[in-house]
């Protein structure tokens, strides 16, 4: 029996998708000032400069791995989307770099931070609503959990809000599920079985 044979551009891919899996879980478990390259690269089986290869830094590497992970396909359906989601605010909740603390403190006073992080939220939302089941307000529903979620972060990460400062990620994720589930669901299962 062969092995396929796996192209160049197909394993570069994979390591890619390695060395983000890695550095999500580490960003989640230990924060961004305590996740190091070496680590992220040992826990994808490479080499640190191909880490930096790859995402050119750290903070590069960070705004990767807390993005939206690609849509996930209809057959998948939506309780993975809801698990991408609140997978990506643990990681937030472990702590931003200091480059986007910045960009998010910024984004009520100064237009080009406003432009960025609003160029990011639109990309996020339409991520999210492909990914969505339903033709009704698809748009507005991923709009909504993006914007719970940034709340979220904005209240716990530049806040301090004292309810949810010592709050581990998990137990947040954990009373958002139910929330974030019947916006990301069905239109009938959001409006509550009504046609």
């Amino acid at each position: 029996m062969s092995t396929p044979h796996h192209s160049r551009a197909d394993r570069r891919r994979a390591t890619e998708h390695r060395i983000l899996e890695g550095a999500r879980g580490l960003f989640a478990e230990k924060g961004f000032d305590r996740t190091t390259i070496r680590a992220v690269a040992a826990s994808a089986g490479v080499d640190p400069a191909l880490v930096m290869q790859y995402f050119g830094s750290k903070r590069e590497l960070f705004t990767r791995a807390v993005q939206l992970l690609p849509p996930v396909p209809a057959a998948d359906g939506t309780d993975a989307l809801v698990d991408q989601l609140l997978a990506g605010l643990g990681l937030k909740l472990g702590g931003l770099p200091e480059g986007t603390l910045v960009m998010l403190r910024s984004m009520l006073t100064d237009p080009t931070a406003a432009d960025h992080v609003r160029g990011a939220l639109d990309r996020q939302i339409a991520g999210v609503s492909a990914a969505l089941p339903g033709t009704g307000d698809t748009e507005l529903r991923a709009a909504l959990a993006v914007v719970t979620l940034l709340g979220v972060t904005i209240g716990h990460q530049l806040l301090g809000v004292a309810a949810l400062r010592d709050v581990p990620a998990d137990r947040v994720a954990a009373l958002l599920r139910p929330a974030i589930q019947a916006l990301t669901g069905s239109v009938d299962q959001a409006e509550g079985g009504e046609a």
